[in-house]
């Protein structure tokens, strides 16, 4: 029987240059989406790498999308900045620090802001503008807040101001704490569900009176949807993590999915995500508790050959992370990956940069249950004997995967929470 660990050394290709990523490219061919994992929320050469194979999909593959494990809002002004629908802010360390809610490490760094510089620069010299957009579920009230903006400018005699107005005057009480909100409405009248699910229908039956070259109805659509969306998350926060997980993940797609046929059918899609997200929760554990992912549903929704996903990981290093929910962060020392784990075993089979294409000639190989390392924002190096491994198999939850021998901690900019 054939080990891991040579299998990794028979298939494994060397990763030291950026030309090296050439054979990943190639395998995507004419895939529409493409999950870009990372391993933690806090690991400098996971955004970086991804941030390399992004420009090079632009390039050459013509992707034209870019949506993020971030807040709507916050994402806006960096889609706004990058296609030139706003020159205030004009620099791009500004526009990142418009992410207040914590981490706020997660995009106002400088990983990120190297990215968007380079986006903007590309745009300028293009008809066709890639844009920047958040796809996750927290900015309820923030959301809530731009929808009432925008419509008292355009609309103010509008029964869509008038719905938007009655859902942000049901959810006042709760003081902004989403906590509040989720334990107050485990009493069904004291949800805020009919106010938002109005506003959705209504905006939805409006929105060809909100068009214009900015892209003004998509983001009143989105942020109309993540009300809905989120007030179901904190509902469910309360009841299950599993079901508030699916919940969130479900969220994600559907705004995939809106942002895509918002650009037209040719479409091409990026997503950055963590891991967690982005490879198919249908080959870990995740499966026994009923939860889904990103991944998984796209690949569900979709032909094989447009979802392609790419996973990554570390044997060590250092990372930005934080003790406990809402804490500073901090850069702590990620120990060398736990015996018998998926970064161990590739740490074995040679201890250099690599990555790994799974096909129909390999993928039977690494299909044995393996626990494989996920760092979350709220990070103890003194679990990992434990915790942090989630049982998988790798050559099914993802298309290739990019191993980093040993990493080092994102930077994040000056006042990052």
């Amino acid at each position: 029987m054939v080990s891991l660990e040579e299998s990794i050394k028979k298939y494994a290709l060397p990763f030291e240059t950026k030309k090296d990523l050439t054979p990943v490219i190639d395998t995507i061919g004419d895939a529409k989406i493409v999950l870009l994992g990372e391993a933690s929320h806090g690991t400098s050469e996971f955004y970086t790498v991804r941030a390399e194979l992004t420009k090079r999909l632009i390039e050459e593959k013509g992707f034209s999308i870019i949506a993020i494990e971030g807040n709507w809002p916050s994402t806006q002004h960096i889609n706004r900045f990058v296609k030139g629908y706003t020159t205030e802010p004009s620099d791009v360390m500004e526009v990142l620090q418009e992410f207040e809610r914590w981490p706020t490490w997660m995009w106002a760094n400088e990983e990120t802001a190297e990215f968007v510089s380079w986006l903007k620069m590309y745009n300028e010299q293009k008809r066709e503008k890639v844009g920047f957009y958040g796809i996750d579920i927290y900015s309820l009230w923030e959301s809530l807040d731009e929808v009432v903006t925008y419509l008292s400018k355009t609309n103010p005699e509008g029964t869509d101001l008038a719905f938007a107005k009655k859902a942000l005057a049901c959810f006042q009480p709760f003081n902004r704490h989403p906590e509040t909100y989720a334990f107050s409405s485990l009493d069904i009248s004291d949800a805020c569900i009919d106010e938002v699910s109005k506003l959705v229908s209504s905006i939805r039956a409006h929105e060809d009176n909100y068009k214009d070259e900015k892209e003004s109805d998509l983001n009143l659509k989105i942020n109309a949807m993540v009300a809905k969306n989120a007030e179901e998350y904190y509902r469910a926060m309360v009841r299950s993590d599993e079901l508030s997980w699916n919940v969130r993940d479900e969220h994600m797609v559907e705004a995939i999915n809106e942002i895509m046929d918002y650009h037209g059918k040719d479409a091409k899609i990026i997503v950055w995500e963590h891991n967690t997200h982005i490879g198919d929760a249908s080959a870990t554990d995740m499966k026994e508790s009923g939860m889904i992912n990103v991944g998984q549903i796209l690949r569900q929704e979709n032909r094989k050959e447009n979802v392609f996903a790419v996973g990554f990981g570390t044997h060590r290093g250092t990372v930005i992370a934080a003790d406990e929910w809402g804490y500073p962060y901090k850069i702590m020392d990620v120990p060398p990956a736990r015996k018998e784990s998926w970064e161990d075993a590739l740490h074995n089979a040679g201890a250099f940069d690599k990555l790994l294409i799974f096909n129909e000639e390999n993928r039977s190989l690494f299909n044995d249950w393996i626990g494989h390392r996920a760092i979350g924002v709220e990070y103890n190096p003194d679990y990992e004997a434990y915790a942090n491994y989630v049982p998988s198999k790798i050559g099914r939850r993802y298309d290739a995967f990019i191993y980093i021998d040993q990493t080092r901690a994102l930077s994040p900019l000056d006042g990052g929470r």
